[in-house]
């Protein structure tokens, strides 16, 4: 029993990795705050009873679809940014033109990663006059460095620096399904407050209904101002930053498997 245990627990922090709760998981709270405190606050928990149980299995449910949504409606707004950005980050700033990247580091980076895709790296010319062969280059070499680049424990900023960006992209994508369900929050408390006023209102249900309320300004005036397409952008060109600079991390452990081993005495 205990060891069915053990597993079904190491199976669920598998599954809720850091990456799927910071970058998916808490868009997602974020976006269903004031349904969330609406349902936690308008709802008696003194005894647990189906009322109670429903609004649980609500939560849940309600913080799952949105993370889903999330993740989804973050990706399909990526295409725009990176036009409206004139490219991938990653692959554009492998361009001899931008200058995010000293030149010298970017030639020892194209070199290395050459000889990861076994293709030649393009050249000045190339990158002028076809770049679109280049672009093809650097999509290659993003796509080597992602996927020998996901141990979280060796590569601690650039895992940073890309939850940052899956929590921007994701709270943009919920941006306006949040605002709508901020909205209906504030209809239903509106509501109950006309409904109840001026009877029962010393039971307590006003004051919680106002801190719905509360929850849902803050909520909107969150989303209005501080969730838009610049951050999501500032944030994708630091993570694409940081991609490329791991070449570092690759060819030090080169540096270190060439360099001679000493001599016992």
């Amino acid at each position: 029993m205990t060891s069915w245990l053990d597993g079904t627990g190491a199976s669920i922090l598998r599954f809720i990795d850091a990456y799927t709760v910071r970058a998916r998981l808490f868009p997602a709270i974020l976006g269903a705050a004031p349904a969330l405190a609406a349902l936690t606050l308008l709802i008696s928990w003194k005894n647990f009873e189906l009322s109670n149980l429903i609004a649980t299995l609500a939560l849940l449910v309600l913080v799952y679809a949105l993370s889903d949504w999330a993740r989804k409606a973050g990706k399909d707004i990526e295409p725009r940014l990176y036009q409206e950005m004139g490219g991938k980050p990653s692959v554009m700033m492998m361009f001899r033109s931008d200058q995010e990247i000293d030149p010298a580091s970017k030639d020892r980076y194209r070199a290395f990663l050459a000889t990861k895709i076994n293709r030649p790296e393009p050249s000045t010319a190339v990158e002028q006059n076809d770049p679109e062969t280049a672009k093809s280059f650097y999509e290659l070499t993003g796509t080597w460095l992602r996927e020998n680049t996901r141990d979280a424990k060796k590569f601690p900023i650039l895992f940073n620096e890309l939850v940052t960006y899956g929590f921007r992209r994701s709270l943009l994508g919920v941006k306006w399904p949040a605002l709508a369900l901020n909205l209906v929050v504030v209809l239903i408390c509106a509501g109950l407050l006309w409904h109840r006023w001026p009877a029962n209102v010393d039971d307590g249900s006003a004051a919680r209904i106002a801190v719905v309320l509360i929850v849902a300004a803050a909520h909107a005036l969150y989303f209005l101002f501080v969730v838009g397409p610049e951050s999501v952008k500032t944030a994708s060109r630091t993570y694409a930053r940081q991609l490329i600079l791991s070449c570092e991390t690759f060819l030090a452990g080169a540096k270190a498997t060439r360099a001679p081993k000493a001599r016992s005495i």
